[in-house]
């Protein structure tokens, strides 16, 4: 190799890159170590001499022949102009194919142009290009599934309003009109009619006991305070109304997004409820803070143990409810000392 000189020579064969001398007739004049151990050999004089096209790539994974005049390695001695390609696959010593990027240049050797080799393994690259798209195509997928879930909590959330709104203007306004009617019927009975006044009283009493149920019912699918007045003015009368003594600490003075209010005080009543039920609790503590995002804390002085898996707790819809918003969730509930339930939810730009 004496075009090439020693010096050269002995530069290529220190660099980590393949390096392949291919003379005009497409034989391969030298390679340095690298090149020698990409493809599984022991020393250079076996590679030199030989077909590099034979060498690399003589037929294609599936077993079909590749014409040495196809190869696009070998294009540059006709052509002059350097190529490079990405789609090859290269053969080792012990018959096993792995991908392989590939440049190739000319050189002008003393029988003719020649060309100039540098390949490397692209397995590597290829596992983490996979490994990218997977990551991609789950993180496209997790970001339609929040969507879903945010749509159809939001169509949820709609139909509560419209439920609650119908309830409230429909069955207890014609409750309402039935027991004034029947107070007006009891105010000009006759004092002779004993009997039907004990009807009409009950049927009072009970119209009356059926407007606060329904009441109760709509405030429980939707309370109309959580429209008119905002999140934390719902959260007061929540506290009120909850059968454990509970407390609620937080301030701001502008409204949110209605979804954000929205979703904030079911997760809150969520969390209420499962204390309730489950937690042993004297007394609940909420919190509501604003600031980049939403924060909400229901923490209880009950019996605790609840498993931060929320999948394995209860609370897989209030996990929903959070994830739904792009938001997080955390539960803290040693045994013993009482559980807290965090939620942090971002508010839309």
């Amino acid at each position: 190799m004496a075009p090439i000189g020693t010096v050269m020579l002995s530069i290529l064969d220190s660099v980590p890159q393949v390096i392949w001398v291919v003379d005009h007739k497409g034989n391969i004049l030298y390679t340095n170590s690298a090149g020698v151990e990409a493809l599984g050999y022991d020393h250079a004089d076996e590679l030199e001499g030989r077909s590099s096209h034979d060498t690399l790539h003589p037929y294609r994974p599936d077993g079909t022949p590749f014409p040495a005049e196809q190869c696009p390695m070998l294009r540059p001695a006709a052509t002059g102009e350097p190529t490079h390609g990405d789609d090859e696959w290269f053969i080792r010593r012990d018959g096993s194919f792995f991908p392989a990027s590939w440049w190739a240049a000319p050189i002008d050797l003393p029988e003719g142009r020649g060309v100039v080799y540098s390949f490397f393994d692209a397995t590597e690259n290829r596992e983490l290009e996979r490994a990218r798209r997977e990551r991609d195509a789950a993180r496209i997928r997790a970001d339609e599934s929040r969507a879903a879930q945010r749509r159809i909590m939001q169509s949820i959330e709609s139909v509560r309003r419209q439920t609650a709104r119908d309830l409230h203007d429909g069955a207890q306004q014609r409750l309402v009109s039935l027991l004034i009617g029947l107070r007006l019927t009891r105010e000009v009975l006759p004092d002779t009619a004993p009997d039907a006044a004990d009807f009409l009283d009950q049927a009072i009493t009970d119209a009356q006991t059926a407007i606060d149920e329904l009441r109760e019912l709509a405030y429980g699918v939707y309370p109309s305070v959580l429209t008119a007045k905002g999140l934390m003015a719902a959260v007061v009368s929540l506290a009120d109304r909850c059968p454990v003594p509970t407390t609620v600490e937080g301030e701001y003075h502008e409204r949110l997004p209605a979804a954000v209010e929205s979703n904030a005080y079911f997760v809150i009543a969520e969390a209420l409820t499962n204390a309730v039920k489950h937690a042993k609790a004297s007394h609940i503590q909420v919190s509501v803070e604003l600031r980049e995002s939403l924060r909400i804390e229901v923490v209880d002085d009950g019996v605790g143990g609840v498993p931060a898996d929320v999948s394995s707790s209860g609370l897989t819809g209030l996990a929903d409810r959070v994830a739904a918003f792009d938001g997080a969730l955390v539960i803290d509930s040693p045994p013993g000392a009482g559980t807290s339930v965090r939620a942090e939810i971002p508010i839309p730009g």
